[in-house]
C-alpha cells in the first residue's frame, strides 16, 4: 500500500533536537528551566502588542486558567462559539458554569456577532448576565473581532480568544491571541507548530503572566514549606517540551508560507463549481492550518463520499468540527444562532494541510478527487 497522508502531522524543522539536549546536559528536565523562559520570549516577541505569555501543559489548560483569572465559577454563564473543537468549551464545565452556544457565519466560518449579542441580551433579560466570550479562530481563519470586541466592551464581558489553531493569523497586521483580555495557543502534534503537547496563554500584565504561572504550578505560595491557600494545577509545559517548540519558532514563518501554499494547490486545482473555499476577507491573514472545502449539494457526489475515496487511498481527511451544541454532553445548554454551523459540518470537509506535504503527495489527492 501507498505510504499514508496524514492530515497535519508534525514537522520538525532540525534545531529542535539541540536545544532538547541543552535541557538533558542541564538536567533541566522539569516543568521550569531556561527552554521555558526562552519559549514564552519567542512567542511575546513574535506576536508583539506587548503581551506576556505563559506556557503551559496545554491549549485546553490555558482556557482553563483564563475563565479562573475572568473569575467565572459554578453557576456562571459563558458564552461560547459552537462550531469549535471541544477543548474550548470543556473547561466551563470545569469550572461548575453553563456554557452558552453561539452560532457562526459565513464570512469566517467563527462566532456570529449577530448572535453573540442578541444571546447577551436574552440571557440580561433572564438575569443571568455572561462572565465571558470564548470566541474561536477556526482552521486558522480570524473571526470578526472588531465586532465582538465593541460587543464585549458594551456590555462590560471578558474577552478570551481561542486561537490555538491560528498563530501566525492576523488582522490588520495584528497576531490573533492579542485582541481579548486573554488569548490561547495550542502546541499539540498536528498543529502548525508542536512541542509534542502543550499550550500558551497570552496575558495583558506581566502580573497576569505570573498569575497564570503561580496557579499552573500547584499554587504554592512563597514560603519555605509547602503552603497553599488557592486551589492550584499541574498545568506547567516541560523544559524538554519548550526545547521543541523554541527549534519550532524558528520555522514558525516558513510553516505558515507552507500551509498557504497547500490551500493556493487546492484552490487553483479544484473545481470551484464543484467545491467552496473559504476565503480571507479584506485585510485578514490566515495561516492556512487546515484547508477546508464545502461539497456544493448540486453535485453527484458528497461530503462522506469524498472522505471515503480519501481514506480507501490510505489518505486522511475529516469532516468539520461537529458544532458543539448538537454533541451528547452539551446539547441540553443553550444555544443561539441560524444553524449556520450545522449547514458547514454537514457538507464541509478538511483536506491534507501538512506542512511536510511534498507536490506528489498533493497531487495524489487531487487524483482521487478528481476520480469521484
Amino acid at each position: 500500500m501507498t505510504h499514508k497522508i496524514w492530515l497535519s502531522s508534525p514537522h520538525m524543522g532540525g534545531t529542535e533536537q539541540k536545544f532538547v539536549n541543552e535541557a538533558f546536559d542541564t538536567n533541566w528536565v522539569a516543568p521550569l528551566g531556561p527552554n521555558v523562559n526562552g519559549l514564552e520570549s519567542d512567542i511575546e516577541s513574535y506576536i508583539g502588542e506587548n503581551k506576556k505569555v505563559t506556557a503551559l501543559s496545554s491549549g485546553t489548560s490555558a482556557i482553563h486558567l483564563a475563565l479562573i483569572m475572568s473569575n467565572v465559577i459554578a453557576g456562571d454563564e459563558v458564552l461560547c462559539q459552537s462550531f469549535t473543537f471541544s477543548a474550548s468549551a470543556n473547561p466551563i464545565l470545569y469550572q461548575g458554569a453553563t456554557p452558552v452556544f453561539i452560532d457562526s457565519e459565513f464570512d469566517t466560518w467563527n462566532m456570529c456577532p449577530l448572535a453573540l449579542e442578541e444571546a447577551i441580551i436574552d440571557r440580561i433579560k433572564l438575569g443571568k448576565k455572561p462572565k465571558a466570550i470564548i470566541v474561536v479562530h477556526l482552521y486558522g481563519m480570524p473571526a470578526q473581532m472588531d465586532k465582538i470586541a465593541d460587543i464585549a466592551n458594551k456590555y462590560n464581558i471578558k474577552v478570551i480568544e481561542d486561537a490555538a489553531e491560528a498563530l501566525g493569523s492576523t488582522i490588520n497586521g495584528r497576531a490573533c491571541g492579542t485582541f481579548g483580555d486573554f488569548g490561547i495557543f495550542s502546541f499539540n502534534g498536528n498543529k502548525i507548530i508542536t512541542t509534542s503537547g502543550g499550550g500558551a496563554l497570552v496575558c495583558n500584565t506581566f502580573e497576569a503572566k505570573q498569575k497564570a504561572a503561580f496557579y499552573a504550578t500547584q499554587s504554592r505560595d512563597d514560603a519555605a514549606h509547602y503552603e497553599h491557600s488557592y486551589i492550584g494545577y499541574n498545568y506547567r509545559m516541560s523544559n524538554i517540551c519548550a526545547g521543541i517548540g523554541r527549534g519550532q519558532m524558528e520555522v514558525l514563518n516558513q510553516r505558515v508560507k507552507q500551509r498557504r501554499g497547500n490551500y493556493d494547490f487546492y484552490f487553483n486545482n479544484l473545481d470551484k463549481n464543484k467545491f467552496t473555499f473559504l476565503n480571507e476577507p479584506a485585510s485578514y491573514f490566515a495561516n492556512r492550518w487546515l484547508s477546508t472545502v464545502l461539497v456544493s449539494e448540486s453535485n453527484n457526489f458528497n461530503r462522506e463520499d469524498v472522505r471515503l475515496a480519501l481514506e480507501k487511498e490510505n489518505i486522511e481527511a475529516r469532516p468539520l468540527w461537529k458544532p458543539m451544541h448538537l454533541q451528547p454532553i452539551f446539547e441540553k445548554y443553550p444555544y443561539y444562532g441560524n444553524k449556520v454551523s450545522e449547514t458547514l459540518f454537514d457538507i464541509g470537509l478538511c483536506l491534507p494541510s501538512g506542512s511536510n506535504l511534498t507536490k506528489k503527495d498533493l497531487n495524489r489527492v487531487l487524483k482521487v478527487i478528481n476520480s469521484i
